[in-house]
């Protein structure tokens, strides 16, 4: 299941997993079907219902879900399905309009804290991946996160499109969405949220500025609840050897995606972590309590 229309993201990465474990051999057949909703919500609550104890049925999740089970106060959590692993990550990057007076994220960050509302944050939804990265960017250089101004979009193209029409407006979302209109005369990316500076991206990590925010909007697999653990150990076989195969590597340079593959045991610990993370976040800028 890709809990989310077609074209996005987590469908995007389920239907590269159905056509990687065809090609590899790893299943015979593997069928995608879409349940969109709530930031993913939706489709797991179904998810959780129709699929307990079924080995066969997988779902496709990712950081954006965090945010949204915890927004939507919704009575099914990742801690409801069979985590697997983790598999790509995708840095995000701040941008603004080439001709805005802000050059620089301390230039940013000198506006912003000298007049916290009277610049606009643009990305996606309310608390999902980008508000997120907002808020621990405020946090760090110790601006009140409730202060924000953040105008939610559907997509980085909305974003885009925001930042073009307004040289105040701060866009931030997936460097995939952002890298292509950078290399214009229009548009200038400021920063990424990557460890490390990424190629074909001619711009500084926050790390490295001195701003201690890394983040990756990472996407997930896992099985459904109340399988055996014998089901879990050939699941995870399956993706390790997915994981491993010069299929799923091509699908990863075709698609422009870090390869952050984390399993098991060290997997869940990371998840809760980040749960626990995402939801002090959303505390802090006073969206849920």
């Amino acid at each position: 299941m890709a809990p989310a229309k077609t074209g996005g993201g987590w469908d995007s990465t389920a239907r590269a997993i159905q056509q990687a474990m065809q090609d590899e051999g790893i299943a015979t057949t593997v069928e995608v079907t879409n349940v969109p909703g709530d930031g993913g919500v939706v489709g797991l609550q179904q998810f959780v219902t129709e699929s307990a104890g079924d080995a066969s049925k997988l779902i496709v999740a990712g950081y954006v879900m965090v945010g949204s089970i915890i927004l939507n106060a919704s009575p099914v959590t990742l801690s409801d399905v069979t985590p697997i692993a983790r598999l790509t990550g995708e840095a995000n990057a701040i941008a603004v309009r080439k001709d805005s007076k802000i050059a620089t994220i301390d230039d940013l960050i000198k506006e912003w804290q000298a007049k916290p509302t009277r610049l606009t944050w643009v990305g996606g939804s309310a608390g999902g991946v980008d508000h997120i990265i907002v808020g621990l960017l405020a946090a760090e250089v110790r601006l009140d996160p409730t202060l924000i101004k953040y105008r939610a979009r559907s997509g980085g193209g909305e974003a885009v499109a925001d930042v073009l029409a307004d040289n105040k407006v701060i866009g931030i979302s997936s460097v995939g969405e952002f890298a292509g209109h950078a290399q214009g005369s229009a548009f200038r990316i400021l920063a990424v949220t990557s460890e490390e500076r990424l190629p074909n991206v001619d711009a500084p990590t926050l790390k490295e500025l001195g701003y201690d925010v890394v983040v990756e909007n990472w996407r997930m697999i896992a099985a459904a609840p109340g399988i055996t653990d014998s089901e879990v150990a050939k699941i995870s076989t399956d993706f390790d050897n997915l994981n491993g195969s010069a299929t799923w590597a091509a699908v990863l340079g075709e698609k422009g995606w870090v390869n952050t593959y984390l399993a098991g045991d060290e997997f869940r610990t990371q998840l809760e972590k980040d749960i626990l993370s995402t939801r002090q976040v959303l505390q802090d800028l006073g969206m849920v309590k």
